[in-house]
């Protein structure tokens, strides 16, 4: 046992030889292409990135240097030059041949590190995703006595490095030579290299060109100068229709210095779901990152997309998307009172665009006011609700009725409308997206504001009642109507209200319509579940037919006196008043309109045989 204790304590002191990780390039490449990267077109991004990134490196020390990049498509092949910073042979092999490492560290230019586009340091090596060859000759701007040196590196994983003549690269900087693997040509065509460095680098703050044709477009849009604001309006429409492949109902200011972001938000000119989210798009430091950015603004602001430029934002590795982080969160923060400021504007200066603006977008709106009471005040006198008294502000309503009635749904909404119109009590449909939640936060923009969820018995209370002794003399009538309807958990009352037309009101609540789906599912279920559910019968009240004493047909009803007559009249009240309440039918009320429409078509061809030919007496 003390043998193989001293053996194990002796191998555990053996020092071990240390291995490094063995790179396979094709397969990292391939890694790149299918999971990293969402497109090979990145390569041109890539490559930008390097050349822009050795300028601003030059440049930290020599300002008046040189800042020019030229791309040239030659067949199959592309060559970019560019005049920065340039690399020593000691460079390359440090820096270009170890991947993993970025060419900012070196040298003490860690100080200007902000300014550089790239952060992963994989640099050249996403060109091999369109590239079989990537050949490299540069010449150090730090040492001018130096001579070019040239890299040659193959998709196998293999490279090669020498030293020029002096005359192969006269000047300081760097061009890469790529050449095409097969099939993939195209992507380094003269036409494609053209569109994709305008997509990507339009807005870079040196001059490059793909041969004689200019890339860069700068000043940016929306720092341009104008004659007049409509001048600018009319500008940023046309720049937003080339990018986005619409007309804009308005363009915001994104200009927030603290956050280092310049742009503009494009207020789309349609509607749009707030699940749909739309993509926006971001340049860091002048070079294009994504155009898919659905985490830049708050998710109240879906009615408008971004374009903007940004030097505090992190990429992430694949440089396609935002890094969440504080700052991001910051940044939201900040674009979100922006838009929030535009619509403030916009309400105390200019109610037509306004009005124009919520046509469309007034549930995006909506969403921002259910958390922003500010908002809220503001909108209150132009955010439009449906309400028995038409289309009108929250504000308006409130102006007009003491206590702001209010449904949770479209169905109770037109249930009562109508009644609750004609007895002078208003009620807003809060049926619609947000409506209700607006509507009982209502008090805390406006003190005072009396709220209340209109339900059965409201409306109940705000209808007159019958004179006592002609209800009492349909006693027998209601009795019977009362019997009928007690299988289907609905009372039976009468008053008297307007408009006449009505003979009758079907009124219901969430929780008698609860008890009801309750009940049914208590029929329907099994010994088990039946006990379950009727341990959960509650004290809700019952939905009620309230028949119209004033109309003429329910005062020629209430004279019948044969009960089955009675039955059937009050089966196809209910029936009907069902229907223009507009709710769902139950099978069971589904039977009972069926079974109403047979009855009076029975009674009214009995009555038509006469008592000789089989009719009834």
């Amino acid at each position: 046992m003390d043998s193989m204790t001293s053996q194990s304590s002796q191998a555990s002191q053996t020092p071990q030889s240390p291995h490094t990780f063995q790179v396979d390039l094709r397969g990292l490449v391939d890694l790149l292409s299918h999971h990293l990267y969402s497109s090979p077109k990145v390569y041109l991004r890539e490559l930008l990135q390097n050349a822009v990134d050795a300028i601003t490196a030059r440049r930290a020390e020599e300002p008046d240097a040189p800042a020019r990049v030229r791309l040239f498509a030659e067949g199959a092949a592309l060559r970019v030059e560019d005049s920065g910073v340039g690399l020593t042979e000691s460079d390359v092999h440090s820096l270009l041949a170890t991947i993993g490492r970025s060419s900012k560290r070196a040298d003490g230019l860690q100080e200007v590190r902000s300014d550089f586009l790239g952060q992963f340091g994989i640099g050249l090596l996403a060109c091999f995703v369109v590239a079989e060859r990537i050949r490299v000759v540069s010449r150090s701007a730090r040492t001018p006595d130096a001579a070019p040196v040239e890299w040659t590196a193959t998709d196998d994983g293999s490279y090669t490095v020498r030293t020029l003549p002096d005359e192969a690269r006269p000047e300081p900087g760097t061009t890469v030579h790529l050449v095409a693997r097969p099939g993939a040509a195209e992507w380094l065509s003269h036409a494609r290299v053209l569109s994709l460095a305008r997509d990507f680098g339009s807005l870079l703050p040196y001059d490059v060109r793909v041969g004689e044709e200019a890339v860069t477009d700068l000043p940016a849009p929306w720092d341009r100068p104008y004659p007049s604001p409509a001048t600018r309006r009319v500008a940023l429409a046309r720049h937003c229709h080339d990018l986005f492949g619409f007309t804009p109902l308005d363009a915001i200011e994104l200009d927030v210095p603290l956050a280092g972001v310049r742009g503009v938000a494009y207020v789309l000119p349609s509607a749009v779901s707030p699940a749909q989210r739309v993509g926006h798009r971001v340049h860091l430091k002048g070079m294009l990152l994504t155009e898919r950015a659905e985490q830049l603004l708050p998710e109240w602001a879906f009615f408008v997309r971004c374009v903007l430029d940004t030097d505090s934002l992190r990429p992430t590795a694949s440089r396609e998307s935002l890094y969440e982080d504080e700052t991001l969160a910051a940044v939201r923060e900040a674009l979100g009172e922006r838009i929030r400021g535009w619509l403030t504007g916009l309400a105390a200066g200019d109610p037509e665009r306004l009005a124009a603006f919520l046509s469309v977008h007034y549930l995006g709106v909506k969403s921002l006011a259910r958390h922003d009471k500010e908002m809220l005040r503001t909108m209150l006198p132009w955010l439009p609700f449906e309400t028995t008294d038409g289309r009108l502000s929250l504000e308006e309503f409130a102006q007009r009725h003491p206590v702001v009635h209010f449904t949770r749904t479209v169905e109770e909404y037109r249930q009562v409308a109508p009644i609750a119109s004609a007895q002078g009590v208003g009620v807003i449909n809060g049926g619609y997206t947000y409506d209700s939640e607006l509507v009982e936060a209502l008090p805390s923009v406006r003190p005072g504001t009396m709220v209340a969820e209109l339900d059965a018995d409201t409306v109940t209370a705000h209808l007159d009642a019958p004179d006592p002794d002609e209800e009492l003399a349909l006693a027998g009538f209601l009795s019977a109507a009362r019997a009928k309807l007690d299988p289907l958990g609905c009372d039976v009352v009468l008053r008297a209200f307007h408009p006449l037309s009505v003979p009758a009101l079907h009124l219901d609540d969430r929780s008698s319509r609860h008890e009801q789906a309750r009940a049914e599912a208590e029929e329907q279920a099994d010994d088990l579940w039946a006990g379950i559910l009727g341990s959960l019968r509650g004290s809700a009240p019952r939905a009620r037919l309230v028949l119209n004493h004033l109309n003429p047909l329910i005062r020629r009803i209430g004279a019948l006196r044969d009960p089955e007559l009675i039955g059937t009249a009050t089966e196809s009240l209910y029936g009907q008043a069902l229907l223009m309440a507009q709710r769902p039918l139950r099978p069971a009320d589904s039977a009972l309109l069926n079974r109403a429409f047979i009855g009076l078509l029975e009674w009214a061809t009995h009555s038509e045989t006469g008592p000789g030919e089989g009719g009834r007496p």
